[in-house]
């Protein structure tokens, strides 16, 4: 057995296992819903959510494709996994207030601006850290912004804002010092093989 071979047996299994999470994460809520009423999914939720687990798990699978940067992979994937728990816990319950407070629409500038920066940047590390270092920013100026536009009518629970809205510019911060730890070389290439 040669070793290319091993290690593509590796990096299936590895694959298999995301995708079968990705796939009980779309199972999990039609099992609840047998056993309880508090969930209750129409068929254009699980479209929705299967759109967005998809669009993960194929950004994951074209940065694994094309870099073998484990930092640059790893400053990827936490950048993917926070858009998508950024816009999938703005949809369900809202950051700020509830999901139908207007102040979390700004929350997908921050998402943008990600999107955006990184293409800016054509993908290279030293820019992505500073893409991501943004958002970062951009992620916590969001409730403040809001509470300026807002206030005093603006009513919010202010400590969950923040929090969750901390953890999330926290995650953003990850990727950064992930893509900041990523070399120059390795950064990611078409493989035209």
């Amino acid at each position: 057995m040669t070793n290319e071979t091993s290690t593509g047996g590796f990096w299936n299994r590895w694959r298999i296992a995301g995708w079968g999470f990705a796939a009980s994460l779309l199972i999990l809520p039609a099992v609840a819903m047998n056993f309880t009423a508090e969930v209750n999914w129409t068929v254009s939720d699980f479209l929705i959510m299967g759109m967005m687990i998809g669009c993960v798990g194929l950004g994951i699978e074209l940065v694994v494709r094309a870099t073998r940067n484990n930092s640059y992979r790893g400053g990827a994937a936490v950048a993917l996994l926070t858009g998508f728990l950024v816009t999938w816990a703005n949809g369900a319950v809202g950051i700020i207030g509830n999901e139908g407070n207007p102040a979390n629409l700004m929350f997908f500038g921050v998402i943008a601006l990600a999107v955006t920066g990184s293409f800016l940047v054509r993908f290279k590390a030293p820019g992505m850290a500073r893409t991501m270092a943004s958002a970062a920013l951009g992620q916590f100026a969001v409730p403040l912004i809001a509470i300026a536009i807002w206030s005093p009518p603006f009513t919010v629970d202010l400590v969950r804002t923040l929090l969750f809205n901390s953890i999330f510019a926290g995650f953003w911060l990850v990727s950064a010092w992930l893509f900041r730890e990523a070399p120059e070389s390795g950064e990611p290439y078409i493989n035209v093989n």
